[in-house]
């Protein structure tokens, strides 16, 4: 019942969106709410959870910006053979940096939930992830006019 309640507040909450910054912080509630469904945290261990998680989130997040950016910049054009090696060398500095800031999230998470709980949030992370997409493309083909 409650997943079908998040289903729909989901729903109702991307058709309201007006702006990045509201979606996001719309988005996030949704998140925090059904992840807290899926994990059934109990109130110790949500308020152990939630600032670990949050931390992770915005380092994760800062990486993604920072890739983007880098990648956004190039002129495939204008770009030597050397310049591309130091970016192939950058994306693989990244990926080995995001990949350490997760195994240390996890190590982090371990200190506080069960190791079933731990695969229950990525888990439920893909679900959620999933459910947005799906809300999104939904939205994209109805403002096209397809079924």
């Amino acid at each position: 019942m409650r997943t079908l309640i998040i289903a729909l507040l989901l729903s109702v909450s991307l058709h309201s969106f007006s702006q990045d910054n509201d979606r996001r912080e719309r988005i996030k509630a949704l998140k925090v709410a059904y992840l807290t469904e899926q994990l059934e945290l109990s109130k110790t261990e949500a308020q152990q959870f939630w600032p670990v998680y949050n931390t992770f989130e915005e380092k994760e997040h800062e990486l993604r910006k920072e890739n983007y950016s880098k990648r956004k910049e190039i002129n495939f054009e204008s770009l030597s053979e050397q310049e591309a090696k130091k970016m192939i060398d950058d994306m693989v500095s990244a990926e080995k940096k995001k990949q350490e800031l997760r195994e240390n999230f996890i190590r982090d998470l371990q200190k506080i939930l069960p190791s079933k709980k731990i695969i229950k949030l990525k888990v439920a992370e893909d679900e959620f992830n999933k459910k947005m997409f799906e809300e999104f493309k939904k939205r994209k083909d109805s403002k096209k006019g397809k079924p």
